[in-house]
């Protein structure tokens, strides 16, 4: 919790208010072996990822984007980032990679194989069901692969012009 944002508008707030998160204010409160979720991390978030979490656990770093880059700038090889979805959330929809801490989140649990939870989590806001329909093909396809080759593959098929850029 970096504090960052508009504390009205901050999902990851939200998830912790509604016990569905616990806050982590410094580093040494992080367990060891936590996953990170890291949109700088060198590695992609895949299924086989799911016996780590189930036994260290997963957290989200919830920050401002405007700012994500410092945040994240030393932990670059720590975690995984997520594939590439489109943001739901009023503050950046349509817009790829950047998600709320909710739909980082939802889509981490929804890929790993817990679809219901990420539901759930994301039905505490208005817009988070849209979440699961604007991407829905993607993330059932990330959602069947193992290996981070055939993900890259899976986000190269879905977005063609995205991949080209980066």
């Amino acid at each position: 919790m970096m504090g960052q944002d508009d504390p009205r508008k901050c999902s990851a707030n939200r998830l912790v208010k509604l016990k569905l998160a616990s806050p982590v204010y410094r580093r040494s409160q992080v367990p060891r072996g936590t996953l990170i979720l890291n949109p700088y991390a060198s590695k992609l978030l895949t299924k086989s990822d799911m016996g780590l979490i189930l036994r260290y656990g997963l957290m989200i770093i919830d920050c401002s984007w405007n700012r994500a880059e410092t945040v994240f700038s030393a932990r670059t090889s720590e975690g995984r980032k997520l594939p590439i979805l489109l943001a739901a959330n009023p503050i950046n929809y349509a817009r790829a990679g950047m998600l709320s801490s909710v739909e980082a989140l939802a889509a981490a649990l929804y890929i790993i194989g817990f679809r219901k939870e990420a539901q759930g989590i994301l039905s505490i806001y208005k817009w988070g069901p849209h979440f699961l329909e604007l991407n829905q093909d993607p993330l059932d396809s990330y959602a069947e692969v193992l290996d981070e080759e055939q993900l890259k593959k899976t986000m190269t098929e879905f977005f063609p012009f995205i991949i080209e850029k980066s």
